[in-house]
């Protein structure tokens, strides 16, 4: 019998509770797929848009997370605990938007964070074997997952030493490139950036703006790795290609 290298779904709660925003959530876990064989202790990574990771009836695709991390586990690199944080639907932009803006309204990412930090880390450092420490801990996302992830990175590089984003919608707060200028990262800090070419006419020039933003205070031990497909559009499919090429650079340093 072939042997399965396919992560463990677990749906941890359907309508799980944010109390910073007053609302309910569905929150998934991946786990690896000898979790339930070992005592182990995994590294761990919180993404957004839980919709558009694994499930093959999203409306706009997914990034089939699950067979990536069976592919990268055959290969002894995809042993990490993935934490799929479902989106707000017609409230995502809003949680997912740090600053205040005119065309959307009140900014509720830092409500949004503090649930990440403050209510669901616990529970999960609690429930599954994760390791809690900044090194072993990642957010990620794309689009307004992208951004949000990007505002808490820099804002708490303690807490999240390990950022996955591809295709920031940076034009949205234009504040975050102030975050780029005074960060001040860890010895453990690592960010993953990508960008496709055809995107829209603003979104790579501002994306390689950041990146030099931030590179221009960079510090000995910070990562960073700039990742630009020519061709690659707004879209599922190719943040769906990054992924496993994003999590060995992470986490297993390939």
């Amino acid at each position: 019998m072939n042997k399965s290298y396919q992560p463990h779904i677990e749906i941890i709660e359907e309508d799980y509770k944010i109390p910073q925003l007053n609302r309910n959530r569905r929150i998934s876990a991946l786990l690896p797929y000898d979790y339930y064989d070992s005592d182990k202790k995994y590294p761990v990574l919180y993404l957004h848009d839980g919709q558009n990771l694994f499930d093959d009836h999203s409306p706009f695709g997914n990034w089939a997370i699950d067979r990536s991390l069976g592919r990268l586990a055959k290969n002894r690199k995809g042993q990490v605990v993935i934490i799929a944080v479902d989106h707000g639907g017609e409230d995502r932009i809003n949680e997912y938007l740090p600053y205040n803006s005119s065309k959307y309204g009140k900014g509720q990412g830092k409500k949004y964070i503090q649930f990440l930090q403050k209510t669901l880390k616990p529970y999960v450092e609690e429930k599954y074997r994760v390791l809690s420490d900044a090194s072993n801990t990642g957010i990620g996302g794309s689009s307004m997952g992208g951004l949000i992830s990007l505002y808490a990175g820099l804002n708490a590089p303690k807490v999240f030493s390990k950022m996955m984003v591809f295709s920031p919608s940076l034009w949205l707060t234009p504040k975050i490139y102030q975050l780029a200028r005074k960060f001040s990262p860890t010895d453990d800090t690592a960010l993953y950036l990508y960008a496709g070419g055809q995107e829209s006419q603003v979104h790579l020039p501002n994306v390689m703006r950041f990146g030099a933003d931030l590179l221009a205070h960079k510090e000995s031990g910070f990562r960073f790795k700039f990742s630009h497909n020519p061709d690659g559009v707004h879209h599922e499919t190719n943040w769906r290609e990054e992924f496993p090429q994003a999590l060995r650079w992470l986490y297993f340093g390939q």
